[in-house]
């Protein structure tokens, strides 16, 4: 459906596993990949998340070919760029560097509901909050961000489909300002959405010049309090 996922139901092994510790796995994956620089070891990571994907029984058209072409499409252009600024070798590890990241992401959101990575990070942060770190809004952050993606990726298929359908799929402007103008709606309509549960708005609300402590009593001209 969308190349970089959306939950897909399973009862895997891997749709078995706490989020928790998938999100740790995850995070480490891509920390070593990072740092890692042997083309060796980069693809023997490409092919222990392809594994994973073997794994976790994911329906291969519907989610795994989309998510091929989406990484066969940046591996060759950021392949190209770096073959013509750098060497065909940083090439190589840069692609297999972006190849792993970005499918040990999406095999993570492709196992995982948002709702138990959100409920996960209010865990993690909770002992955070008696130094004032909100759990609860981290955790939506997160999820939010998680959404984003997968909302994203949805918005490009959907508007690439479109341009395909008449005939302008070469046409960088039939796909760029119908996504633009797709993605600033789909933000209105979430801000609108979170504002009206409240989310966003201050707790505290800040004391005016008008509205503070001191308005209650202060010096007036002839040097009494006044109300």
């Amino acid at each position: 459906m969308t190349p970089l996922g959306l939950y897909s139901p399973g009862d895997s092994p891997l749709h078995r596993t706490p989020a928790g510790a998938k999100l740790l796995v995850l995070l480490v994956l891509v920390t070593a990949v990072v740092i890692v620089g042997s083309p060796a070891w980069l693809g023997g990571a490409c092919v222990l998340v392809a594994a994973g994907y073997l794994v976790a029984r994911i329906p291969w058209r519907r989610r795994v070919l989309p998510l091929l072409r989406t990484l066969l499409l940046l591996a060759v252009l950021v392949g190209a760029l770096q073959v013509w600024l750098l060497g065909w070798q940083s090439a190589l590890v840069t692609v297999l560097r972006l190849a792993a990241s970005l499918a040990a992401a999406g095999l993570f959101t492709l196992t995982t509901r948002i709702d138990a990575v959100v409920a996960t990070v209010e865990r993690a942060l909770g002992p955070l909050s008696r130094t004032g770190v909100r759990a609860d809004r981290l955790g939506l952050l997160v999820g939010l961000t998680v959404q984003a993606v997968t909302t994203l990726s949805a918005i490009a298929g959907s508007v690439r489909e479109a341009a395909r359908a008449r005939g302008a799929e070469r046409s960088p402007t039939a796909f760029a300002v119908p996504f633009v103008v797709r993605t600033l709606r789909h933000a209105d309509e979430l801000g609108e959405a979170l504002a009206a549960r409240g989310i966003g708005d201050e707790d505290d609300h800040p004391t005016g010049p008008d509205t503070g402590p001191d308005t209650a009593a202060r010096p007036g001209g002839n040097g009494r309090r006044v109300p």
